[in-house]
C-alpha cells in the first residue's frame, strides 16, 4: 500500500476486550473533499476508539484532537528524513512544533505516544532513497523528546512497508529481509529494543493473493474449509498466519526473536479491482478480528497475537496514489462520507459502526453526456477528465466497469465535476456536458456516492 506523501494519515485504535491486543484503522485524507477533522474526531467517539494515528503533524488534526483523551501518534513524512538525520537542531524544532506545543497538560491537550519516523521508507518501489536517513532522524527525534524530558512518555517507531521481508518459497520458516536492509533492519531494531518500542510492519494478504497463485480467496478470507499450507510440522490455516510468521522468522533471523509486534496495516479495498467488493472486505474483516480475538497467535507465536492490529482504512480517499493499483481508493471501511460500506465492528460484541453525522453535501446535481450532441469526440473528453478525477470503479473487475457507452462517458464527466464543486465550467467538455437533477446511477455502480461532495475543510 504505498503511500501518498502529501496524506494526512491517521490510525484509529479501538481498545478490544481481549488482552492480546487492539484493533483499530488507518485514516487518511488524500481527498479532493476531505472530512473536517472535527467530523473524524467525533467518528472515533462515537466508534468507541481511543487511539488514533497520524501520518503526518497538520496543525488543524491535532487542534481538533485536543482535549479528545485519544492516544495519538504523530507521522514525519518521508521528505523530512534527509534534514532530520543531518541536524538535531531541526529535530528539536519538529519536536517543539509537532509534539511539545501540543502535548496534554491537565487534559486540554493532545494525548501523543507515539512518533512514527517516516512513511514505509523502506518500500521497495523506493529505491533506497531513504535508508541512509531513517536511523539517524530517529535517533535524533529520541535525543529531542529526551531534551524535552518527554522520552518515558513518547515512544519512537518506523513503519515497515509489507515487502520489506519475504520468503521466496512462501514457507514462513524460510522467512528474511530483503537483502538490501538487512544492515539497517539491525540497526533499527537494535534502537527499538534499547527504547522498549515495538516493530511496526504492514501484512497485506490483499495482494498476496493477487501476487501469489498459490495463494487461494478462501486462505485468505480465513475460511474454515481454505486447503491449509505445511511448513515442516507447522499448519498455517490462513494467510494473515503465514505472513505474520514470514515475519516473525525474519526477526529471528537476525537476532530479534522476542521482538513486539504492530500490524500497522492491514485491510481489504471494495472496489477497482477483482475480489475487491463490500461483501469480500466484510468477511476479511470479521475473519480477522474473529481470529485476533481467539487469542490464538501463530504457528511460530502460539498464543501471543500482534500487541496492536490496524485495520486500513478508514475512508475511501480519491486522491490516493494508483501506481499498485486503481483499488488503492477503496480500502475504506466508510466511504469518502463517513458513512459504513458493510456491518463490521472494532469491539467485539458492540453495535454495529456509527455513520458520520450531520455531514454538509453539495447539491443534488450531476454531470452526464448530452445525447443530443455528436459525440465523436467524447471519449477523448472523458479520458481526459479521468485524468484529472477518480474513475478506478471503471476500471476491469470496478464496481461500474460493465457500464457500457455512453454511461462510462458520463461518469467521468460527473466525477471530474464532482471533484470541482459542480462548478459550471467543468460540466462543459466542449459543449457535450448536461448537468441534470436526476440520479443517473445503474445497477451496482453508485454515482451517487460521488457527486453529493461536501464542502471539505
Amino acid at each position: 500500500m504505498p503511500p501518498n506523501l502529501c496524506t494526512v494519515v491517521v490510525f484509529l485504535l479501538a481498545t478490544m476486550a481481549y488482552g492480546g491486543g487492539a484493533v483499530g484503522v488507518n485514516w487518511g485524507t488524500t481527498a479532493s473533499h476531505p472530512l473536517p477533522p472535527t467530523k473524524v474526531v467525533e467518528l472515533l467517539k462515537s466508534n468507541n476508539v481511543t487511539k488514533v494515528k497520524l501520518l503526518d503533524a497538520d496543525p488543524g488534526v491535532l487542534e481538533a484532537l485536543s482535549g479528545s483523551n485519544l492516544g495519538v501518534t504523530v507521522g514525519i513524512p518521508n521528505a523530512s528524513l534527509r534534514t532530520l538525520n543531518s541536524s538535531k537542531k531541526a529535530a528539536e524544532s519538529w519536536v517543539h512544533d509537532n509534539v511539545t506545543r501540543y502535548v496534554s497538560n491537565g487534559g486540554s491537550g493532545v494525548k501523543i505516544e507515539y512518533v512514527a519516523v517516516g512513511d514505509e521508507p523502506f518500500l521497495q518501489s523506493y529505491g533506497e532513497q531513504f535508508h541512509p536517513f531513517v536511523i539517524g532522524a530517529a535517533m535524533n527525534i529520541h535525543i529531542a523528546l529526551a531534551r524535552a524530558k518527554l522520552e518515558s512518555k513518547v515512544k519512537v517507531v518506523v513503519p515497515c512497508s509489507f515487502d520489506s521481508f519475504l520468503s521466496e518459497s512462501g514457507h514462513p520458516s524460510k522467512g528474511h529481509f530483503r537483502a538490501d536492509l538487512n544492515r539497517t533492519m539491525i540497526e533499527l531494531l537494535t534502537f527499538l529494543s534499547k527504547h522498549s518500542s515495538p516493530f511496526f510492519a504492514t501484512i497485506s494478504p490483499f495482494l498476496s493473493l493477487h501476487q501469489n497463485k498459490n495463494i487461494s480467496l478462501d486462505f485468505t478470507l480465513f475460511k474454515a474449509n481454505a486447503k491449509p499450507h505445511n511448513d515442516s510440522r507447522r499448519t498455517y490455516k490462513n494467510s494473515f498466519d503465514l505472513s505474520y510468521d514470514i515475519l516473525v522468522t525474519a526477526l529471528s533471523t537476525v537476532g530479534f526473536p522476542k521482538m513486539e509486534i504492530v500490524v500497522s496495516q492491514i485491510g481489504w479495498p471494495t472496489d477497482g479491482a477483482a475480489n475487491a467488493t463490500s461483501s469480500t472486505a466484510e468477511t476479511f474483516m470479521k475473519g480477522l478480528v474473529e481470529h485476533l480475538h481467539s487469542k490464538s497467535g501463530t504457528p511460530l507465536r502460539p498464543r501471543d497475537p500482534p500487541s496492536e492490529t490496524y485495520i486500513f482504512s478508514l475512508l475511501d480517499e480519491d486522491q490516493r496514489s494508483v501506481s499498485t493499483g486503481n483499488f488503492e481508493r477503496h480500502w475504506g471501511v466508510f466511504t469518502f462520507d463517513g458513512q459504513a460500506k458493510y456491518h463490521f465492528d472494532f469491539i467485539q460484541g458492540s453495535k454495529n459502526l456509527v455513520d458520520a453525522q450531520n455531514v454538509e453535501y453539495l447539491p443534488s446535481k450531476w454531470c452526464v453526456v448530452n445525447n443530443n450532441k455528436d459525440l465523436s469526440n467524447a471519449t477523448a473528453s472523458s479520458l481526459e477528465a479521468c485524468s484529472l478525477a477518480d474513475c478506478t470503479a471503471l476500471s476491469p473487475g470496478g464496481s461500474c466497469s460493465n457500464i457500457s457507452w455512453p454511461g462510462n462517458i458520463s461518469y467521468a464527466f460527473n466525477s471530474y465535476y464532482q471533484q470541482h464543486n459542480q462548478s459550471a465550467d467543468s460540466c462543459n467538455f466542449g459543449g457535450l456536458g448536461l448537468i441534470t437533477t436526476v440520479d443517473p446511477s445503474v445497477d451496482n455502480c453508485s454515482v451517487r456516492s460521488r457527486c453529493e461532495y461536501f464542502t471539505g475543510w
